[in-house]
């Protein structure tokens, strides 16, 4: 009997400038120390939107490749937004799904004006309306979405949680599964958050409810 097995693309933020080195290889080892698979990815920086999208679906690819049934992606941020597109935006080949999303203080809105640089190196300073709506994670939820787990920081001055908010709101409206936690105080980019008051707890909540995506059924298994 085949067991399914899982591994999760671990994305840094930085902006879509930069890789943040505390939300890589030190959430890959958290995750390791879980018993689970996991690796970094290092998406392109400075570049328009779809490319880094169509990068992290080709490694997507190359680990079910290797062997994996279900993908997980953990994303910080920039790297936040990016796993929700690659989690929400339709794909043409169904080994490019995601199973489930883990989303800390990520810019999910390319509405807002807040994280203004990264919209700019990602649509540019003129993008139409419709290029920043159909960037933003709210605005491509539907009922087949997969769950999410999504974390912040109400005292984010980077990242304000309104963008958390409004994509639990698109989450809720839909009827998927999504779990939230927003904490009183801590700035953005708090990786681990080791040591940053009640937010250290967000690994503690995530592990039990990553273990339950992981368990979870494969697409047409019962």
């Amino acid at each position: 009997m085949h067991t399914p097995t899982t591994h999760l693309i671990v994305l840094p933020g930085g902006g879509y400038a930069v890789h943040a080195p505390h939300e890589a290889e030190p959430i890959v080892a958290w995750l390791s120390a879980l018993g689970l698979s996991a690796s970094v990815f290092r998406y392109p920086l400075h570049v328009r939107h779809p490319q880094p999208l169509l990068a992290l679906r080709a490694e997507i690819r190359r680990r079910r490749e290797r062997g994996a049934d279900r993908i997980g992606v953990v994303g910080f941020s920039a790297g936040g937004h990016l796993a929700g597109l690659a989690a929400l935006t339709p794909a043409d080949d169904p080994r490019e799904s995601v199973q489930f999303a883990v989303l800390g203080y990520a810019i999910t809105s390319m509405e807002t004006e807040t994280y203004r640089p990264a919209r700019l190196i990602l649509l540019g300073e003129d993008a139409p309306p419709h290029r920043r709506r159909e960037t933003s994670l709210d605005s491509l939820v539907a009922r087949e979405a997969p769950p999410f787990f999504l974390w912040h920081t109400a005292e984010d001055a980077y990242v304000p949680p309104e963008h958390t908010y409004r994509l639990a709101s698109a989450l809720a409206a839909h009827e998927v599964p999504h779990t939230v936690h927003v904490f009183p105080h801590g700035p953005h980019s708090l990786g681990l958050a080791e040591g940053a008051g009640q937010a250290a707890a967000w690994t503690r909540f995530a592990e039990p409810w990553i273990a339950e995506q992981v368990r979870a059924p494969r697409p047409g298994t019962s």
